[in-house]
C-alpha cells in the first residue's frame, strides 16, 4: 500500500461496509436504493458500491435538509 492511501477508507464500499459507515442496516439501505432516497449507488458486475464521497455527500445533504425543517 502507498503512503498516501494508508490510513483512508477505501474509495468503494460494499453495500456492507456502506451500512457500517451509515450505522444502518444493509436492509434499510437497499429499500432506500429501492426508493431512490438513499445514498448514489451502482452496480459493478453482480455487486452493488458506494463512494465514499458520495456517502459522505449524502451525509451532508441529510444533515442541511434536517437543518432547513427546523
Amino acid at each position: 500500500m502507498t503512503d498516501h492511501l494508508a490510513g483512508r477508507e477505501p474509495e468503494l464500499l460494499t453495500i456492507t461496509e456502506a451500512a457500517d459507515l451509515l450505522r444502518a442496516p444493509v436492509a434499510t439501505l437497499r429499500y432506500w436504493r429501492h426508493l431512490g432516497t438513499g445514498p448514489r449507488s451502482f452496480r459493478l458486475g453482480r455487486r452493488v458500491l458506494y463512494r465514499t464521497d458520495d456517502l459522505h455527500a449524502w451525509i451532508a445533504q441529510q444533515h442541511a435538509q434536517a437543518l432547513d425543517r427546523r
